[in-house]
């Protein structure tokens, strides 16, 4: 940028001076001038003169440009229409996303390279599906939303997803990367996805307030997970009736009865589908976690059948 200069003035100083005067090149002078970074005016003899206080701004350019900061970001700060700390911070939150994909990357190649000759083509296709951890994230995420049958508020429906599918570790073991793949490859399996539809869509008539059966039936989770935590066979107690009490309050006109929990069993049965499992394993496998949702859920399924059992 450049105006006539005015010979009252201050001549200020020439490109060469500014350029020995901070160690930046006359040729990326001018090129922050072309791109706005730096105001220069023209002399009568039409070479660009600069005021004292070019000095500072470039010596600042060029240490914010040593941070890795893009020239649109400097001259926000330039212009203070963005603090320094500001900038600063959305350059290192951008590079924390620049350093996950790579740590991703890097994980997926050796997990590939950890497969060995005979096992590297399978494992190549199996990790073709996590080439973003974000996208698969996507995909599972896609997949639990589907198996909602009904209205269910914003918040519990986001509270279920959240908990059924972790993110994509920031810095993940190759073990991780495969465990993900696996999940993306269990949700992505048609025959699973339209039973678990089906076998929904079939139950949601019968249902009078989904919400309230998510709450009941998370209170019943929250009471299994020491008993997960501890490694303890399923068995009747607090935690199972209040998960079958969950089921009573919103399936009309029902109350607790040895034929209820048969019924029960009987529509919660398929939640204890060996994939199903093997995918809440696996998110074991990625969070350390072992008192997962569904965890607890099959549990749970496994004391009702218990249950239902003993009383046969």
């Amino acid at each position: 940028m450049a105006v006539t200069d005015d010979t009252t003035r201050d001549p200020g100083l020439g490109i060469g001076d500014l350029a020995r005067l901070t160690g930046v090149p006359v040729r990326t002078i001018r090129f922050y001038c072309d791109e706005g970074v730096l105001d220069a005016r023209r002399s009568t003899g039409g070479h660009r003169r600069f005021d004292r206080d070019a000095v500072d701004r470039l010596r600042l350019v060029r240490r914010l440009r040593g941070f890795g900061l893009g020239l649109p970001a400097i001259v926000q700060v330039l212009n203070e229409e963005r603090s320094l700390g500001e900038a600063v911070a959305a350059e290192r939150a951008a590079l924390d996303v620049e350093l996950a994909a790579l740590a991703w990357r890097r994980a997926r190649l050796c997990a590939l390279e950890e497969a060995g000759p005979a096992g590297r083509a399978a494992r190549l296709e199996l990790l073709e599906r996590v080439e973003d951890g974000h996208a698969a994230r996507d995909a599972l995420v896609a997949f639990w939303r589907g198996l909602i049958v009904g209205p269910l508020p914003k918040p519990l429906r986001d509270a279920f997803v959240e908990v059924s599918v972790p993110e994509p570790p920031d810095d993940p073991t190759p073990a991780q990367v495969v465990a993900y793949a696996e999940m993306v490859t269990l949700a992505q399996d048609r025959s699973l996805t339209t039973r678990m539809r089906a076998l929904a869509r079939g139950n949601a008539p019968q249902i009078a307030d989904l919400g309230a059966l998510m709450v009941g039936v998370g209170e019943a989770w929250r009471l299994v997970a020491p008993a997960l935590l501890a490694g303890r066979t399923p068995e009747p107690g607090p935690a199972l009736d209040r998960f079958v009490d969950a089921h009573v309050q919103v399936r009309h006109g029902r109350r607790d009865s040895p034929e209820f929990r048969r019924e029960l069993y009987e529509i919660l049965e398929p939640d204890l589908d060996p994939r199903l499992e093997r995918y809440w394993r696996l998110v074991t496998e990625i969070t350390g976690d072992v008192a997962t949702l569904g965890a607890a859920q099959a549990w749970l399924v496994r004391a009702l059948y218990g249950c239902v059992r003993s009383e046969q």
